[in-house]
């Protein structure tokens, strides 16, 4: 049975191609730069297009922005958070032309075009909020107690720079970007030159805000020309993107001894224990398997699910997947939306069949769809994959999941925890306290319980990010905002130099001074 299908027209779009070309107009060059055309996945025809800027152009920008920091940096944090807040304000009220602009570009479902539009104005109200005093200065212990203090600041760091993907274009172009301008911080923004638009609009809405002219530049054009510029001219970088790719940037950052913080990519376990509720667990897995036709980093690639729930987990989940309803509409009527454009959907396709020649059985889906549009692919579960199979070792980043039973919780521990890569992984439970207890023997940044991923992503209070090979610090929380500054100790001494006074013999300090700090310790442990 193949899934039902839903086509709309582009017409129903509520973006013209003026509107577009004015947006396009808003990224600045050196010259009359090569122009770099966008094409929509949805029917493959182009909408518009963009400057693919040169190395001199992102210099350019950065030097911008770097002017426009300072200014903004002597602000208080209290009148940044302002203009964190009414940019949040701005998107909910934007809320449906944003859709059609992101879905436009990336050819996903609304419903899930609209988590990434709720997200930021939650994003920009949690910093807004609690950014504040994340950045107050903080007394700590001094070196000698009533003698001395020390207090930390924190500063800017000057310009980052954020490198943003294709398949969520809004939300993590903007969840990089809105600490780091709360922090005093200039951001320059390369998009994915697939995905340019939705960039160019939150940048109108930022100045809309009240965000001074330059403070968030946007650069247009190709990884390998634009990229490179930027890593080079910036003081930190905030990378989402594949491992390779994360590499490369990790290496040049460290020659340039900036900070980075890179989420990359993910072949996520999920877990179904044998008191689970294969319904629900079901549920969830349609959810984390197929949203955004499965080009979600966040995503389940593999499932294991315990003996004694394996045969009804794939009776639910089959039988929910058959009834997904693929296509295109700006309206909230089909499930699941396009792949990103033909390579990608050759890449997805190749994965598939090369473990079905291996032995492994379509259970639902494993065919594209070109009736539906140019790079819908159905979506798609298998069992009997062999273990290293690209498909059972690579991430798919597409909507194909892999089914596989296991004897007892510790194969499934084990099983989960057999890659390189560690971003987010599930565990699926009627017994919350266990599920917590296995999500900490699970080696993932983050895990949820009971749902595939938006627990984890929408605890904004909490850290996202991975391990392994799926990146290097965290977004979200006081530790996505604190990637962003410096810490500068300022020590005070009320005794002048720490030293040996006139008068006293250096065997007399030296003993005063090792008095002192055994006084030190046992305060340290008898004191709360």
């Amino acid at each position: 049975m193949s899934p039902q299908t839903t086509v709309g027209t582009l017409e129903d779009a509520g973006v013209s191609g003026d509107t577009l070309e004015t947006l396009s107009a808003r990224v600045r060059t050196t010259g009359n730069q090569d122009e770099i055309t966008v094409r929509t996945p949805i029917t493959d025809e182009p909408i518009g297009s963009v400057p693919a800027c040169t190395a001199t152009d992102v210099t350019t920008a950065v030097e911008r922005a770097r002017r426009a920091q300072s200014n903004w940096a002597s602000r208080s944090v209290a009148e940044r958070a302002a203009v964190i807040e009414r940019f949040g304000d701005l998107v909910a009220e934007y809320r449906e032309w944003l859709l059609d602009v992101v879905q436009l570009e990336t050819g996903k479902a609304r419903h899930h075009a609209l988590e990434e539009v709720l997200d930021v104005p939650l994003t920009c109200s949690y910093y807004a909020d609690e950014g504040p005093s994340m950045l107050a200065d903080e007394s700590r212990s001094g070196a000698i107690p009533l003698a001395s203090d020390a207090t930390v600041s924190y500063d800017p760091l000057g310009v980052v720079g954020v490198i943003s993907p294709w398949n969520y274009p809004l939300t993590l172009a903007m969840t990089d970007t809105i600490p780091a301008l709360l922090a005093g911080n200039a951001v320059v923004c390369k998009p994915d030159e697939r995905t340019p638009f939705i960039a160019l609009a939150l940048a109108d809405l930022l100045s809309e805000a009240g965000l001074p002219d330059g403070l968030f530049g946007i650069v247009t054009g190709e990884g390998a020309t634009v990229g490179p510029a930027l890593i080079d001219a910036v003081d930190y970088v905030a990378f989402t993107g594949g491992t390779e790719t994360g590499r490369t940037v990790a290496e040049q950052a460290g020659r340039n001894l900036i900070g980075c913080s890179f989420e990359l990519g993910g072949k996520n376990p999920m877990v179904v224990l044998e008191d689970a509720d294969v319904e629900t667990a079901a549920r969830g897995a349609v959810k984390g398997a197929f949203t955004n036709a499965g080009q979600l980093c966040l995503a389940p690639e593999r499932i294991y699910v315990h003996e004694a729930r394996y045969e009804a987990f794939l009776e639910a989940f089959v039988g929910a997947t058959r009834k997904i309803r693929l296509g295109h509409a700006f309206d909230y009527g089909p499930d699941v939306g396009s792949l990103i454009d033909g390579d990608h959907l050759e890449t997805v396709r190749e994965y598939v069949e090369s473990a079905v020649d291996d032995g492994a059985s379509v259970l639902s889906g494993g065919r594209a769809r070109p009736d539906v549009g140019p790079f819908w692919y159905e979506p798609t579960i298998l069992t009997d994959v062999e273990p290293d199979a690209k498909l059972a070792c690579e991430e798919t980043f597409g909507p194909v999941v892999t089914v596989h039973p296991v004897a007892d919780t510790e194969e499934a521990i084990e099983r989960a925890n057999d890659s390189e890569y560690g971003l987010n992984a599930s565990v699926w439970t009627t017994d919350r306290d266990r599920g917590r207890e296995i999500a900490r023997e699970i080696d993932c940044g983050t895990v949820c319980v009971n749902d595939p991923y938006t627990v984890g992503w929408a605890a904004i209070d909490a850290p996202m990010g991975g391990v392994g090979d799926s990146g290097l610090g965290r977004r979200h929380g006081p530790e996505g905002l604190r990637r962003y500054v410096d810490a500068k100790t300022i020590a005070t001494s009320r005794i002048g130099p720490i030293d040996a006074p006139p008068g006293v013999s250096p065997r007399w300090f030296a003993r005063i001074m090792a008095g002192t700090t055994a006084l030190q310790r046992r305060l340290r442990k008898w004191l709360p």
